[in-house]
């Protein structure tokens, strides 16, 4: 039997259930505790640490600059991600994407793959965007797979993660337009 994704906005503080903040919560400590780079650098992360930076998110959201997209197989939490845009006049064309994330244990099943084809709908459909922005660590392979998704790289900070002595990273800066 295959597996259903199904996928779920939260666009207010209201949309997010104490149920949906548990998963969310759940997700980030496991994937940032298995290495993943989805905000937290330095595992291991507990569920107090995680759902601080959680809340900061969640009282943001509005349908306008900032959603959560959640993707659930078989009505599990299997992914989510932070889309932002800038309500400043200048730069509000484009969106960022922040804490993309899947559940370790569900890798390599599309579900990344379905979350940013998704996220790229909603930027252009509904929030009326033209390009998103997202910024991802070296050496973990991530620009390879956004790559493949269209993505391009538009520069990069040399150096600028510093996760220990002597384990300084590039900063990938990289491109999704137009949608």
């Amino acid at each position: 039997m295959t597996a259903v994704l199904s996928f779920q906005q939260l666009t207010s503080p209201n949309d997010v259930t104490p149920q949906i903040r548990r998963a969310l919560t759940e997700c980030w400590v496991e994937v940032t505790n298995a290495g993943g780079a989805a905000g937290f650098p330095f595992p291991p992360v507990d569920a107090a640490t995680v759902t601080s930076a959680l809340d900061r998110i969640i009282d943001l959201l509005s349908p306008d600059t900032s959603r959560l997209l959640a993707a659930t197989m078989d009505g599990e939490l299997a992914g989510w991600l932070n889309v932002r845009r800038d309500p400043f006049k200048l730069v509000a064309h484009w969106g960022t994407l922040h804490h993309v994330q899947t559940r370790t244990a569900i890798r390599g099943h599309g579900v990344g793959r379905a979350l940013m084809k998704e996220v790229r709908r909603i930027a252009k459909a509904e929030m009326g965007l033209e390009q998103l922005h997202l910024a991802v660590r070296s050496d973990v392979g991530l620009e390879d797979f956004y790559r493949q998704l269209g993505w391009k790289e538009v520069g990069r900070w040399p150096g600028a993660l510093r996760f220990a002595a002597g384990d300084d990273r590039d900063e990938i800066l990289m491109l999704l337009a137009p949608l």
